[in-house]
């Protein structure tokens, strides 16, 4: 059993900052296990029915907002950052001008975060093992009930903006987060305070006006939600709303004025494949499905399913242009053994015959 040395473990938290940012994390921060205010939130949240079909954000009770719950002994929790903003805001606002393209979050243009991350928090594990010796963690990307915002709040990586992202000063908010439980009682930071001001540029520009108020999404008017998480056809009133955007939505990211600050990743991983930043709707509406899977071996996209992908970009397709290229890819899937899909195709169609 480890002795409880403060000056020792302030030395360490110090060294796991530098451990985790030389294994390619941005920024690294600690904080405690008080999660009070973020639990109230979440059940406000929930109350309101705003998690749509998401039951995850509930059925493990406290175990999100009470990290010792969900791994007992919890003390400290490391907090990451790691940037992957793949290309320009004028790049991406290019594609999201052109309806004949697809617009794909570009969290997702490129490997699976949650592989790269683990594996790099693996890393930063084994060495504070080397140096400090057997001890307790478990490290999560997304992988479990984890409030992962409240925490890189109060690690200090940036404050959570009123489009429900975490932001940065330095940085933006291009980034994914991920976490180390411990039961080593380690020096934490302090947290940073909110700078959104009376801005509400994201609040303004999303296209569903899912961001009820500030710091509220309903996720059931949500684009990201919509396109990944639902299982559910999308609800028609909303469809033309989500123009060409077939996998999530980037523009509260993109108008936030904060992202000026951010910056191109290095990490080759995050950099587009398969051309997915810039391709058109047609080309990847015809797709096989063992064409999906083969393409997107490896991508967080794979995890929608053929289907999911099919309706998603059957709707682009009726926001698009009547072309008879748009006409005929359409009319090829008319006929489509699922039954989602043939009713967007539908719709798609109707659309672009009364354009």
């Amino acid at each position: 059993m480890h002795k409880i040395n403060l000056q020792n473990n302030a030395e360490l938290a110090l060294k796991i900052k530098q451990w985790g940012e030389e294994l390619g994390f941005q920024q690294v921060g600690i904080t405690d296990t008080n999660l009070q205010t973020a639990e109230k939130h979440l059940h406000d949240w929930v109350e309101k029915g705003f998690h749509g079909n998401m039951d995850y954000m509930h059925k493990h009770g406290l175990k999100r907002s009470r990290p010792e719950l969900l791994v007992e002994e919890t003390t400290s929790i490391i907090s990451v950052r790691m940037d992957y903003l793949p290309e320009t805001a004028e790049q991406m606002q290019q594609t999201l001008d052109n309806p004949i393209t697809g617009f794909i979050s570009r969290y997702a243009l490129g490997r699976d975060y949650h592989k790269i991350m683990r594996n790099k928090l693996q890393k930063l594990a084994t060495t504070i093992e080397a140096e400090y010796g057997q001890f307790g963690y478990r490290a999560f990307v997304d992988s479990a009930p984890v409030l992962e915002k409240a925490i890189a709040e109060k690690a200090g990586l940036g404050w959570i903006g009123k489009h429900s992202n975490v932001i940065n000063r330095k940085t933006g908010s291009w980034f994914f987060l991920g976490e180390i439980y411990t039961n080593i009682p380690l020096a934490i930071d302090t947290a940073v305070s909110d700078h959104c001001g009376s801005c509400t540029a994201c609040i303004d520009i999303c296209p569903t006006q899912a961001i009820v108020a500030p710091y509220q999404v309903d996720a059931r008017l949500c684009i990201s939600y919509l396109t990944i998480e639902s299982h559910d056809p999308i609800p028609e009133h909303l469809r033309s709303s989500i123009g060409n955007r077939i996998y999530g939505c980037d523009d509260c990211q993109l108008i936030c004025p904060w992202n000026r600050f951010a910056r191109i990743s290095s990490e080759k991983d995050y950099s587009p494949r398969h051309n997915l930043n810039n391709s058109q709707l047609t080309e990847l509406f015809n797709w096989t499905e063992e064409e999906f899977l083969k393409k997107m071996e490896g991508s967080a996209i794979r995890r929608i399913g053929y289907i999911r992908w099919l309706r998603n970009i059957a709707v682009a397709l009726g926001n698009s242009q009547t072309s008879e290229t748009t006409i005929k890819a359409l009319l090829e899937k008319q006929n489509h053994q699922s039954e989602q899909v043939r009713e967007h195709v539908e719709w798609a169609l109707k659309q672009l015959i009364t354009k």
